[in-house]
C-alpha cells in the first residue's frame, strides 16, 4: 500500500482512498499563506484566492494555467505546470518552468526553464531560496536567490519537499523522510520518521506531514507527534503564519484549530 501510494505520487498520478468528488475547480496542488487569513490555491484550472471563512474566488486575473508546483508567501509566489487557453504566450509551453507574482496571483512573469520544465514539487524559503523537483530530471533543482541562477542539488526520488525558517529541507520519499543541511546537495534518512507523502513548514521552525494511513505527524524538538487525522488523500497541505493547519482532503478544504477540524469548504455536490 505504502510502495503504490508512492509509486503514484511520482508518477504525477492522483490518488484517492475514497469517494470524493473533484472540486468545482479541479485538484488542488497547493495553497499559499498571504497572511491575515488569505490563501491561494494551484488548481487545474487556475489560481484561486481562498480565505479563512471558505470563500473562494478565481481564478485571479484570468490566469487559467494547470498550476501544478505552487510555493510562496505574502511578498512573492512560485508557481510552474502548462498553460492554458488564455495563458499568454510568454509564460512558456508547453511547460511553464518557473514562474513569478508579487501581486498574490494576479500577474505572473517567467523566472527560469520557461517552456522546458514542469515542476510538480516547488518549495520557496524565507531568505527566497526555491528548492524544485523537474520533469526532466533526477536532481533537484536549487536557486539561492529567488531564480535568478540555479544550480543542480543532489538526485533525489521524492514526492514533496518543505524548507523551514532555520533553512532545513525536508523531503518525502519512499524511503521516508530525509532532510537536508546543505542547500540539497546531500540527503539523509531520519531515522524513525513515519511514511509521510505531504509535507508544509511550520512557521515556528517546525515541520508538519501526512502518513499514507491517513495520520497528521508533527516533528517537534526533533521527535514525531500526532496532532489529528484525514479523510482519504490530502491534495495540499500548509500551516499558516498564525498557527491553523489548512489542508484539501475527501471532505474538501478542512482548517483545523487546535483540536477543532472544521470544513470551510464542502466538496459534497461539487461536479
Amino acid at each position: 500500500m505504502t510502495l503504490a501510494i508512492f509509486s503514484l505520487l511520482l508518477s504525477g498520478c492522483a490518488v484517492s482512498t475514497g469517494q470524493n468528488q473533484e472540486m468545482a475547480f479541479g485538484h488542488v496542488h497547493g495553497i499559499v499563506d498571504l497572511g491575515s487569513g488569505k490563501m491561494l490555491m494551484g488548481t487545474h484550472t487556475g489560481i484561486y484566492s481562498l480565505n479563512s471563512s471558505g470563500e473562494i474566488a478565481g481564478p485571479i486575473g484570468g490566469n487559467d494555467f494547470d498550476a501544478m508546483g505552487i510555493t510562496g508567501n505574502s511578498r512573492v509566489q512560485y508557481a510552474s505546470g502548462h498553460p492554458g487557453p488564455n495563458t499568454p504566450s510568454e509564460l512558456g509551453s508547453p511547460n511553464l518552468g518557473v514562474v513569478q507574482s508579487v501581486n498574490a496571483g494576479k500577474a505572473w512573469s517567467p523566472v527560469a526553464f520557461t517552456g522546458l520544465e514542469d515542476f510538480h514539487v516547488l518549495t520557496v524559503g524565507i531568505k527566497n531560496e526555491i528548492y524544485g523537483l523537474g520533469s526532466s530530471s533526477t536532481f533537484l533543482r536549487v536557486s539561492l536567490d529567488g531564480g535568478n541562477t540555479w544550480a543542480n542539488g543532489a538526485p533525489i526520488e521524492a514526492v514533496d519537499l518543505a524548507v523551514t525558517p532555520s533553512g532545513s529541507l525536508f523531503a518525502a520519499t519512499p524511503e521516508g523522510v530525509k532532510v537536508s543541511q546543505d542547500n540539497g546537495l546531500s540527503f539523509k534518512v531520519l531515522a524513525g520518521s513515519p511514511a509521510l507523502y505531504n509535507l508544509a513548514p511550520s512557521p515556528n521552525g517546525e515541520l508538519i506531514g501526512v502518513d499514507v494511513k491517513g495520520t497528521l505527524w508533527r516533528l517537534a524538538n526533533s521527535s514525531w507527534e500526532k496532532f489529528g487525522t484525514v479523510n482519504g488523500t490530502v491534495e495540499a497541505l500548509l500551516e499558516t503564519e498564525s498557527g491553523e493547519v489548512v489542508l484539501v482532503d475527501d471532505r474538501g478544504i478542512v482548517m483545523i484549530k487546535g483540536k477543532e477540524a472544521k470544513v470551510i469548504y464542502s466538496t459534497l455536490g461539487a461536479h
